[in-house]
Formats: structure tokens, C-alpha cells, sequence
């Protein structure tokens, strides 16, 4: 089986028979949606870390103001 999976030259590979352009656009489509896919949860925690890091900043400001404030 894997003796008829031959080409003679890379440029022979890369037009794949004449189905070069289909071939590699979908491969190249797949490694797009993958990487979105990886990269966007990604992006999306560490946005969401910042916005509880930056809540619990204002949340310890807000205790030590009523702390002060109290006295």
C-alpha cells in the first residue's frame, strides 16, 4: 500500500496529482481553526484572571477604607 504513495520530486508532492490547491488549502484551514482554538480560551482566561486580580485589589481597598473609617 505504501509503495503507491510515491511522487518523484517535492513539486510533484505539492501539486498532489492536480489537487495540490485543495489539499494544502485544507490543511492549511485546519491548522488555522486549531490554533484559533487554542488560542482564544487562552486569551480569554488570562483576561478573566486580570479582571479578578484587579477586583480583589478593589475589593481589599474598599475593606481597609471601611477599616479606617470605622475607627
Amino acid at each position: 500500500m505504501l509503495d503507491a504513495i510515491q511522487f518523484s520530486s517535492w513539486a510533484e508532492f505539492f501539486d498532489m496529482g492536480g489537487y495540490g490547491f485543495n489539499v494544502w488549502s485544507v490543511y492549511a484551514l485546519f491548522a488555522i481553526l486549531i490554533a484559533v482554538n487554542l488560542i482564544l480560551p487562552w486569551r480569554k482566561k488570562q483576561r478573566i484572571v486580570r479582571q479578578l486580580k484587579r477586583r480583589l485589589t478593589l475589593d481589599a481597598e474598599i475593606q481597609s477604607e471601611d477599616d479606617s473609617n470605622g475607627e
